[in-house]
């Protein structure tokens, strides 16, 4: 039996993080070869993708594999100006790594033929898998949106951060792109009761300030974040706990595109595959079959099927459908639903070959850069088709399916 009360913690990293500084890059790059085949009137299909970035002092250095219409020179031109444009959204205008005079190596090559026959859409429904892997998703009762509460919230106070910081309200100026949170949540009966450690550090750009002077600007924020979950009365708070924290980003820290998969997931409340999501375009199944695992699982959670559900799907390179489809609902499903059923309907109501994923899901255009930063889950689904795989419109099929 699973224990009903214990503590769990989470961490986030802002979109200033070294790490995730390079995510946001490679997925922006992902972005623009889905433009420009747009542009040229090109089949998005067979875009090919696979960006990995490094970065660190005035440096930044792009390399892997792709497939466009686009010369070398073209290549190297338009992945360059797409990363500054990144790096000046992210806020990055200090003497040791700045939007403008960073120095940018692009080092991408044509995909392997080897894998690319395995992969490549020529009117046969049964496109294979990029890559062997496994990948799961979940979903449970927490919040709203159906995360785990330790790691939705540490994701929203870097994000209100981020917002405040670019609109300077509340103080938040004084804050740099770079920052890291924890939040620690005590569970009772299985269920988020109050926080009792917030962690919190953050890049300030005026040196004066010091770890109370910085806590005066955050705590109002993480309060107003954390708006629907106590805050214990004991809880203690570590606000740059080692004091200065002037340096920061790629020149305080080297980056690399997928070093926060955990941080991308569900914060450890969930087993991961292994495989990271940024810089690969949706034929790769780390990916995309992570986001359908997600999708599956949320929409379980959301038929009031369990209360918590976690799905397994593993693949084989060049093999179309999943080897074997795993669920878990953790002792919470509702009566006359069993894994097994579940299992059954999950196969029958989604096609979960990497082409039916990408289709079902729209995956084909350009809606990845937003990911980076935040969390791939927990997000709303926008109007260009971004975050798709968070819709709930599988609920009556599923239902429909466990009888």
């Amino acid at each position: 039996m699973s224990r009903s009360s214990y503590l769990f913690t989470s961490e986030s990293v802002s979109e200033g993080h070294p790490d995730k500084l390079c995510d946001r890059v490679s997925d922006e790059i992902v972005d623009l070869f889905f433009k420009e085949a747009a542009k040229a009137g090109h089949s998005a299909s067979q875009v090919r993708v696979a960006a990995e970035t490094l970065a660190t002092t005035n440096r930044v250095v792009i390399a892997g594999e792709v497939r466009t219409h686009l010369t070398d020179k073209q290549i190297k031109s338009k992945v360059k100006s797409a990363a500054r444009k990144a790096i000046k959204a992210i806020g990055y205008e200090q003497a040791g790594f700045h939007w403008k005079t960073a120095k940018i190596d692009v080092l991408l090559h044509p995909q392997s033929a080897d894998i690319a026959q395995g992969v490549d859409e020529t009117g046969n429904k049964d496109v294979g898998a990029g890559d062997q892997g496994i990948m799961f998703g979940y979903a449970c009762r927490e919040t709203p949106e159906l995360m785990p509460a330790p790691i939705y919230y540490a994701h929203k106070i870097l994000e209100n951060l981020a917002k405040y910081r670019k609109s300077g309200e509340k103080g938040c100026e004084k804050l740099g792109p770079d920052s890291k949170s924890q939040i620690t949540v005590r569970y009772e009966n299985g269920k988020p009761a109050e926080v009792t450690q917030i962690v919190l550090s953050t890049q300030h750009v005026d040196e004066k300030l010091t770890s109370k002077d910085v806590r005066k600007i955050v705590e109002p924020v993480i309060r107003e974040t954390l708006n629907g979950l106590d805050i214990a009365k004991d809880c203690k708070w570590w606000i740059n706990p080692t004091g200065k924290f002037v340096i920061g980003g790629p020149d305080g820290d080297a980056g690399l595109t997928g070093r926060k998969i955990i941080v991308d997931t569900y914060g450890g409340s969930a087993p991961h595959g292994g495989g990271a999501f940024s810089g690969k375009d949706p034929t790769k199944v780390d990916r995309s079959a992570a986001y359908a695992a997600r999708y599956l699982a949320k929409n379980v959670v959301a038929a009031k099927l369990a209360d918590r559900c976690t799905i397994q799907l593993s693949y084989a390179i060049g093999v179309a459908q999943p080897l074997s489809i795993y669920v878990d609902l953790h002792g919470t499903a509702k009566a006359g639903v069993t894994e097994e059923k579940v299992e059954k309907a999950l196969a029958e109501v989604m096609d979960l070959s990497p082409r039916g994923i990408r289709e079902h899901l729209g995956l084909v255009k350009p809606i990845y850069g937003k990911t980076a930063a935040y969390g791939h889950f927990g997000r709303k689904a926008g109007r260009d088709g971004s975050f798709s795989w968070e819709k709930t419109d599988l609920v009556a099929k599923l239902k429909e399916a466990i009888g």
